[in-house]
């Protein structure tokens, strides 16, 4: 006499393929008609190219700056400028952070001393939260 049996079949889980992260970023207006121009004038037709190409370059920028370099850019004519960026400043050795001269007006300087003694702030102005967007 035979007994007749049902297997268990056991599933392995199918591999799935890695699922692609979605971002989404609430950028001011200003913000938005820059990233469209950008994507314009470097011929970008969505913004996944945009986003992985610009992460690809700050991911450059950051390993730069972690190894001490100071990332210049260069005219035709020899002149050069030094990239001062104050997040990418956060990864650079302390030793060789950049250094920037600013010629001062005698009314600049007045209204700088008028502010540093005006005492603490209770919080941003809005023409400083302004100039930190841009």
């Amino acid at each position: 006499m035979a007994l007749k049996t049902r297997k268990k079949r056991i599933e392995v889980p199918a591999i799935s393929p890695r699922r692609k992260t979605k971002f989404q970023a609430d950028l001011a207006p200003a913000e938005d008609r820059a990233m469209r121009l950008l994507k314009e004038e470097l011929q970008l037709s969505s913004n996944t190219d945009f986003l992985s190409d610009a992460v690809a370059l700050f991911r450059w920028a950051v390993s730069e700056r972690k190894l001490g370099h100071r990332i210049i850019s260069e005219s035709a004519s020899g002149e050069r400028k030094v990239l001062l960026f104050p997040r990418l400043e956060r990864v650079a050795p302390d030793l060789v952070l950049p250094r920037v001269d600013i010629k001062w007006t005698g009314r600049e300087l007045e209204s700088l001393a008028r502010l540093v003694s005006a005492g603490e702030a209770n919080r941003p102005t809005d023409a400083l939260i302004r100039a930190m967007r841009d």
